[in-house]
């Protein structure tokens, strides 16, 4: 059986269209229609990938992704009618892993999701990459930040695993975006600072005054070892 996604819109015919589509590409695929059904299902069924419009009644998508973001590592793909760019960061910055504008193709959509479940399931590798005290495993999608198990979105994912890579490398936010390519194809330079912001939320002892994800201004990122 396909994996496993659930569609959160109120909009029921634009449900049923999504629903048609997933299900014909193998995935086993359940619609819900407001905010609060999304959030019990997430938490009862755990899906492979959250399909989540904006704009719903009882909770709005945006405070759905935030609650889940705080419990969870599925992929949420963001639906909305708003196309601007402070809109995108916003989605981005409350845990969306990418964002799709309506009025959308379904092919479109089916291909974001097929890329976010390679990205969040696919990976066969080993690596495991270790720099101070943060340790980033490519095979089970997991980081460590001193000892701890810190949950990371597919696209803050792809951001720490890029640098973590290659340590004290200066990396801009283009060639940062290009990693994401494939989750977050429609993103702009901007969102990286979004991610970066959670990510030091995530691993940094003190997140105000980073010491391993490191701002070199005028320039971009890098990941450092950290204090001694």
């Amino acid at each position: 059986m396909g994996a496993y996604l659930l569609v959160a819109e109120d909009d029921r015919g634009q449900a049923e269209v999504l629903r048609r589509y997933l299900s014909a590409e193998g995935y086993d695929t359940v619609v819900v229609h407001d905010g609060l059904a999304a959030l019990d299902h997430v938490r009862r069924r755990r899906p492979d990938l959250l399909v989540l419009d904006l704009m719903m009644p009882g909770l709005d998508g945006l405070t759905v992704a935030r609650i889940l973001r705080a419990e969870s590592e599925v992929p949420i793909l963001m639906l909305t009618a708003r196309a601007g760019e402070d809109d995108l960061l916003a989605g981005l910055d409350g845990g969306a892993d990418d964002y799709l504008t309506k009025p959308y193709s379904p092919r479109e959509l089916t291909a974001r999701a097929r890329a976010l479940l390679r990205r969040s399931h696919g990976r066969t590798d080993e690596t495991v990459l270790t720099v101070g005290s943060i340790v980033v495993d490519a095979a089970r999608h997991q980081v460590h930040a001193d000892g701890r198990l810190v949950q990371c979105t597919p696209g803050e994912f792809a951001i720490l695993e890029a640098l973590a890579g290659q340590p004290e490398r200066v990396f801009t936010r283009a060639q940062l975006l290009e990693y994401t390519n494939g989750v977050e194809r429609d993103s702009v330079e901007r969102s990286i600072d979004v991610h970066v912001l959670n990510l030091r939320r995530k691993i940094e002892p003190n997140p105000k005054r980073p010491a391993r994800l490191v701002t070199v201004y005028g320039i971009g990122y890098k990941l450092t070892s950290g204090p001694a």
